[in-house]
């Protein structure tokens, strides 16, 4: 049976540590359930699969209108959190964990907070959303910005253009960051 355990750093966030059944032909478990997550009407209308080279970082991202689960297939990301949210009483706050298939781990990002990750080893991430996605709404801020102190454990990770051009938190408008 998982296991669900809420984030001590950002309110909504939630981890959930998931049960494996090994046997000699391999392993089986459960990466997802609505039930887990009973404070939300959760409706998967999109999944998604990310395949990532050692040291490529992606992120950090963020959307006002989707909400993503996260789970590692294969490999082992360092995994980054920041609160967004201006009505959260955690806006502001960071967290980073390290996630790999080994010790399989969903996690719950809910709308507002800005994620990302680096592949620590070539790394599988499948993502459930419950939104289509929509470009407009692929919001972004730099890696690498001071005013996070996001420790990534490197300094020259490989960046997608797109990710490059991600501003710093002061030179986004407070009224285009989520509530």
């Amino acid at each position: 049976m998982a296991k669900i355990i809420e984030s001590d750093a950002i309110a909504g966030v939630k981890f959930v540590k998931l049960q494996a059944w090994p046997d000699e032909r391999g392993r089986f478990l459960e990466t997802f359930r609505k039930e887990w997550f009973p404070e939300r009407e959760w409706k998967v209308i999109q999944t998604n699969c990310s395949y990532s080279k050692a040291n490529v970082l992606r992120g950090l991202h963020y959307h006002h209108q989707q909400v993503d689960y996260w789970f590692v297939v294969r490999g082992t990301i360092r995994m980054a959190l920041v609160d967004l949210r201006r009505s959260s009483p955690t806006r502001g706050a960071s967290q980073i964990l390290e996630i790999d298939a080994d010790n399989p781990t969903g996690v719950l990002i809910p709308v507002g907070i800005a994620h990302g990750f680096v592949a620590l080893t070539d790394a599988t991430l499948t993502y459930l959303v419950d939104n289509y996605y929509d470009g407009n709404d692929e919001l972004g801020i730099a890696w690498n910005d001071p005013e996070l102190g996001l420790d990534w454990g490197l300094s020259e990770p490989e960046l997608s253009d797109r990710d490059r051009q991600n501003s710093l938190l002061k030179d986004i408008p407070s009224h285009q960051l989520p509530d």
